[in-house]
């Protein structure tokens, strides 16, 4: 899936994150769980947000938020961080 990072984004993953766009690639790669939406009105998007938790390649877990390729647009990646406890339990709790 090709992946488009604005410039707005990759800085705040550098900066707010320290998250590089390498990392978030090879979350998509190392990936084994499924893709959840976020409900969350104030997160909403057309077409829904998709979010999952995995490891980079030095085994760094991260949280990836992106909007699905849709009309010809590829996937948008919107953040991508270390998530938190609450996080990780919904994601392992969907994954059972």
């Amino acid at each position: 899936m090709k992946i488009q990072f604005s410039s707005a984004v990759k800085e705040k993953l550098l900066i707010k994150h320290s998250v590089t766009e390498k990392e978030v690639l090879e979350c998509f790669v190392n990936r084994d769980g499924n893709y959840l939406m976020d409900i969350r009105e104030q997160h909403r998007t057309t077409p829904p947000t998709l979010w999952f938790i995995a490891q980079t390649n030095w085994g760094r877990m991260l949280k990836v938020c992106f909007i699905p390729p849709h009309q010809g647009h590829p996937a948008q990646l919107k953040s991508a961080f270390e998530p938190n406890d609450i996080e990780k339990r919904i994601y392992s709790s969907k994954q059972a």
